[in-house]
């Protein structure tokens, strides 16, 4: 996860100070694949092709929302990911789904998780707050965080705080059709610290919270950078898992062949599990024209 200049993320706001130098002006370049010529492309109104509903995180391109909605959407693209309230009606009036929305907007969003029973009512306030209008925009997925390690509390009371608060928020989301995700982050790179940076901890989390409304987001790249194994690790944990994002590695550009994993494969994988979520895409492109890298992921991922 990683987000825009007034995200919560110290370091999406590192990210898109790379994006400031590595991306060209928006619509300065032509795209690699234009909607006209990318193979497979959706007719109108259409969601795109293959099986998988593929989505981009908004903080990766520095183009006003309306513009990155309509080429997103030129592309077969069917949403747009971590989005602050204010922002909902633009996408959704762009005829794109809003993959994961922002309960709060905090520059501790991360560190301040469920691990801490400190900081449950909080959390909980702006959950209570937000799922009600997400049901109403129809934003399926809230995002949440474990949280950043805090003295005195070791793992084992880590999990039990995260399964007692989000135990609490569970009933209202179920009520709303709503999916609180919780985020898996990097501890070695990008998130030192944080306490939810394996499969087997988030997994133990969602056994013990036990409902179909509170799951992992597995980002790929962090768990890529903590683990590796993830087809394995993805097809053992598919039922607690609700969102994906996708980045490449090493250095959270792009999927294609500069980095270790075979995108293709991993996407094909959580296809043939009869995913019905959605994945987004999550890396800073390092090309000029950002959006041929956008095409190019969509493509890779497209199975």
């Amino acid at each position: 996860m990683t987000t825009s200049d007034h995200s919560p993320d110290a370091g999406r706001r590192a990210a898109l100070g790379h994006l400031a130098t590595a991306a060209a002006a928006f619509g300065a370049a032509p795209l690699l694949a234009s909607a006209e010529t990318l193979p497979g492309k959706p007719a109108a109104g259409k969601a795109g092709p293959g099986r998988l509903k593929q989505s981009l995180s908004r903080w990766t391109s520095k183009a006003p929302l309306p513009d990155l909605c309509k080429r997103l959407k030129s592309l077969g693209f069917v949403g747009v990911d971590l989005l602050y309230t204010d922002e909902w009606s633009t996408v959704t009036d762009n005829g794109l789904t809003v993959t994961m929305g922002y309960p709060a907007r905090r520059d501790n969003f991360i560190e301040m998780g469920f691990n801490d029973p400190a900081n449950h009512a909080q959390l909980l306030k702006e959950l209570e707050a937000t799922i009600p209008l997400a049901k109403k925009a129809g934003v399926p997925n809230v995002i949440t965080m474990f949280g950043n390690r805090k003295a005195g509390i070791d793992d084992r009371q880590a999990l039990d705080n995260c399964i007692a608060g989000l135990s609490k928020i569970a009933p209202l989301a179920a009520e709303n059709g709503i999916t609180v995700c919780v985020e898996l982050l990097n501890s070695k790179v990008d998130h030192h610290g944080y306490q939810g940076d394996s499969t087997k901890f988030g997994a133990e989390v969602m056994k013990g919270v036990g409902s179909p409304n509170v799951k992992l987001l597995y980002d790929i790249y962090h768990m890529q950078i903590m683990e590796g194994d993830v087809i394995r690790t993805i097809r053992d944990n598919i039922q607690w898992i609700g969102h994906f994002h996708t980045g490449g590695v090493p250095g959270r550009h792009e999927i294609d062949g500069t980095q270790e994993l075979n995108y293709h494969a991993v996407a094909k994988a959580i296809a043939d599990l009869n995913y019905q979520g959605y994945i987004a895409h999550e890396f800073m492109p390092a090309r000029p024209d950002s959006f041929e890298s956008f095409a190019e992921a969509f493509k890779i991922c497209t199975v």
